[in-house]
C-alpha cells in the first residue's frame, strides 16, 4: 500500500516573533518546526506501514527551506518526500494551497491513504485535509482518535466530535485528518539521521503540474490575511451578578456585552 502524509513547516509558537513593519510573522529556519499534528499523521502511516506493508512518503508545499521538516520526516522513516516549491505558490490562502498539493498528488500518484494532521499550530483552520478530499473526490474523516486497518480495502476509525465518538468503516482510497491523541510520535533514529540524505526528495514546481495559475498562490486566494500582531494586554475585572431581580440582572448583563462591543 502507499501512504502519503501532508506536513507543514510552521513557527514555533514559543518563538514566535512578529515583523513590526510588515505585520507578519518571520519566517525562517531558526525559529521553524514540523507543525506537531502532523508528526501524529506520520505515526500512524508508519504504523500501518508495519502492520501491512507498503510505502509512506511525505509532501509540503513552501519555500526552499521547508526541505528541512522532509528530512526531520525522512528521520522519522519516511521513504520518499515532495516539496511542492514556486514563487507563483506564495501567500496562498487554504484553497489555493489544497489546489496546488491536490494537483502535486495527482503527479505522484493517488495513494490509498493520504493522512494530515487535524490543523496546523499557525492558522488553526482545520480545512487543507477535507479541502484536498474534495477536490480529488475522495471520501475523508477527520479528527480521528483511533485507527486500524480492517480488512483489504477499509480503514476502521474513531472520530471525535465534541464529547461524542464516533465508529465508522471508511472505503479507500480516504483522506484521514489526526488528532494529537492518536499516537505517540517517535523520534528520529540514529540509523534514520544517517541514512535521510540518501533519501530522494523530489522538487515539483508549477512547470511540472497541469495546473490554473489563477487558482494558486495570492492570485487564487480569495481570503487574506491582512495583519498579524501581538494580542494586547487587557485588564481582567470579574463581577458576580446574584441575589438580583431576573430583569435587574439581565439588563446588567447586557450593559456588561454592549460594553465589550458584542452587540
Amino acid at each position: 500500500m502507499k501512504f502519503l502524509v501532508c506536513i507543514k513547516q510552521v513557527v514555533d509558537a514559543a518563538k514566535t516573533e512578529v515583523d513590526l513593519e510588515t505585520g507578519r510573522l518571520k519566517r525562517n529556519n531558526a525559529n521553524s518546526i514540523t507543525n506537531p499534528v502532523d508528526l501524529n499523521a506520520l505515526e500512524a502511516a508508519l504504523k500501518l506501514r508495519e502492520q501491512v506493508g507498503g510505502s509512506v512518503e511525505v509532501i509540503t508545499m513552501g519555500p526552499p527551506q521547508a526541505e528541512a521538516v522532509l528530512y526531520d520526516a525522512l528521520s522519522r522513516g519516511a521513504d520518499k518526500a515532495y516539496l511542492v516549491t514556486d514563487r507563483v505558490f506564495g501567500g496562498a490562502d487554504t484553497l489555493a494551497t489544497s489546489y496546488t498539493l491536490s494537483e502535486a498528488i495527482k503527479k505522484i500518484g493517488i495513494p490509498d491513504i493520504i493522512f494530515c494532521g487535524i490543523e496546523s499550530i499557525d492558522s488553526n483552520t482545520a480545512q487543507i485535509g477535507p479541502e484536498i478530499a474534495a477536490t480529488l473526490g475522495m471520501a475523508d474523516v477527520s479528527a480521528v482518535s483511533e485507527m486500524k486497518y480492517a480488512k483489504e480495502g477499509f480503514l476502521m476509525v474513531k472520530r471525535k466530535s465534541g464529547d461524542d465518538v464516533e465508529t465508522l468503516e471508511l472505503k479507500l482510497p480516504a483522506v484521514v485528518t489526526a488528532l494529537a491523541e492518536l499516537n505517540k510520535p517517535r523520534y528520529p533514529s540514529i540509523k534514520g539521521i544517517l541514512e535521510k540524505k540518501d533519501k530522494e526528495i523530489v522538487k515539483i514546481t508549477s512547470n511540472d503540474m497541469d495546473i490554473d495559475l489563477n487558482r494558486v498562490g495570492f492570485k487564487g486566494s480569495p481570503t487574506q490575511v491582512k495583519n498579524v500582531g501581538p494580542v494586547a494586554a487587557f485588564k481582567k475585572e470579574n463581577l458576580h451578578v446574584e441575589n438580583k431581580p431576573m430583569e435587574e440582572m439581565v439588563d446588567m448583563v447586557y450593559e456588561i456585552v454592549k460594553k465589550l462591543s458584542l452587540v
